[in-house]
């Protein structure tokens, strides 16, 4: 069998409109990270499964909120999504692109897009939680990994993070695993919550066993937490997500 082709790239320093986003004016040098990456799905809008349908796009609370703000530190922003919904005939590539257009109209143009279209059993190196997607978003942005943040709402996102050698941000929903939470470096209550911690002039990087910082509270107190791996990543449900008509709800277990 041929090895999986690398991730999907699919937009540049434009968004839908042609409009360049705002210079990126921070220090490269200094305590704000190069670049922040999101996962889509339970983190930036409400995670519909194998979800090609741009009018069921609806962002996450406070989501263009927070993305405005790390814009307006002139740091870029991107996304890093699994899609297994195109190894398993769900998904068609003009349907992700018409969900990432949308997800663009709603809440603002993004500097890269790094997409895995693979299943989980085809062994690529970009389906998270693999590094694969956080590289190649920083390569395309030529930032360093050990720059980089990632925020998203399950392990796989963490774990992305921290083999890429970036710092991962976790925000919990419904479909958060507790020992996720529990083993994660960073936790926030929301995206607000989360970006205000990558916007605080504190060093990006977190080594092992550094006490984690914990938005829940709003607080910004650190706190220790127990270090451990996270287990084999999965997106839980809850029990009101919709599965489109047709479509296999995920197994239990896996990760989309």
């Amino acid at each position: 069998m041929t090895r999986p082709t690398g991730p999907w790239l699919l937009s540049g320093p434009y968004g839908p409109t042609g409009v360049r986003q705002p210079p990126h004016a921070h220090d490269p040098g200094g305590p704000l990270p190069a670049a922040v990456l999101f996962d889509r799905d339970g983190t930036l809008v409400a995670d519909v499964p194998y979800n090609g349908d741009p009018a069921r796009v609806a962002p996450m609370p406070r989501a263009r909120e927070a993305l405005d703000a790390v814009r307006a530190a002139g740091i870029p922003v991107g996304v890093v999504t699994n899609q297994s919904g195109v190894a398993r005939g769900l998904l068609t590539p003009r349907q992700v692109e018409d969900v990432r257009l949308r997800v663009e109209e709603l809440l603002g143009p993004f500097s890269v897009w790094a997409v895995c279209p693979h299943g989980p059993g085809e062994g690529c190196g970009c389906r998270k939680p693999a590094p694969g997607l956080v590289l190649a978003a920083c390569r395309r942005l030529a930032v360093p990994p050990e720059r980089t943040v990632v925020i998203g709402d399950i392990g796989a996102d963490v774990e992305a993070a921290r083999a890429a050698g970036a710092r991962g941000v976790l925000v919990p929903t419904a479909a958060t695993r507790p020992e996720e939470t529990v083993s994660a470096d960073t936790t926030a209550a929301d995206l607000l919550a989360a970006v205000r911690i990558v916007l605080d002039p504190a060093p990006v990087a977190a080594p092992a066993g550094q006490p984690r910082r914990d938005a829940g509270a709003a607080t910004g107190e650190w706190r220790h937490s127990p270090a451990g791996p996270v287990g084999e990543p999965r997106r839980h449900r809850a029990a009101s997500a919709a599965v489109p008509r047709g479509h296999p709800a995920l197994p239990s277990g896996e990760a989309r």
